[in-house]
């Protein structure tokens, strides 16, 4: 099943399983689903109503039901990535340090770039080890977007990642 919801970085695809969110895809998204499923624009109400409240400013944190299809070393990053709080950032190295695989800068890179459900589990919030924007599947526009959303301007360091623990994702 999906829907498509209108954001402030244009139309956001919805994918999930039934009781929880399987894909979170902007429009410029390099690796959409090619199966959807049926699409019903009023299904979906707890994630639409979250991503409301995010892009009006009265929400920071998600606590929508998400179940990502990835590898385990995917599901790892990802949840580090849901650890990086609103307004902060965090490198590709310290997200590979925080996972215990210090040298997998390049690999938490590739799973990043993976990440099915974009903004709630938030890659945009991961940067260059210099601190500049880097790629983002969702268009590097979209996580410009973002980030100044979240009062951070690329290329100043904001914050890392915090040593509370948040939701994880679980593994299908």
């Amino acid at each position: 099943m999906h829907a498509v919801v209108q954001s402030p970085i244009g139309p956001l695809l919805i994918v999930g399983d039934g009781t929880s969110l399987t894909g979170l895809y902007t429009a410029e998204h390099v690796r959409r689903p090619t199966t959807l499923g049926d699409r019903d624009d009023l299904a979906f109400e707890q994630a639409r109503r979250e991503l409301s409240e995010y892009f009006d400013g009265s929400r920071t944190e998600f606590e929508v039901e998400l179940s990502p299809a990835g590898t385990v070393f995917q599901q790892q990053v990802w949840n580090e990535l849901r650890r990086i709080g609103f307004g902060q950032t965090a490198t590709y190295r310290e997200v590979a340090e925080r996972i215990g695989r210090p040298t997998a800068v390049r690999a938490v890179g590739m799973a990043n770039g993976r990440n099915p459900i974009s903004i709630v589990v938030p890659c945009h919030r991961v940067l260059g080890t210099d601190g500049t924007l880097t790629g983002y599947a969702g268009g590097l526009e979209a996580k410009r977007w973002l980030l100044a959303h979240e009062g951070h301007t690329p290329g100043t360091a904001r914050g890392s990642i915090p040593a509370a623990t948040g939701a994880a994702v679980t593994s299908r």
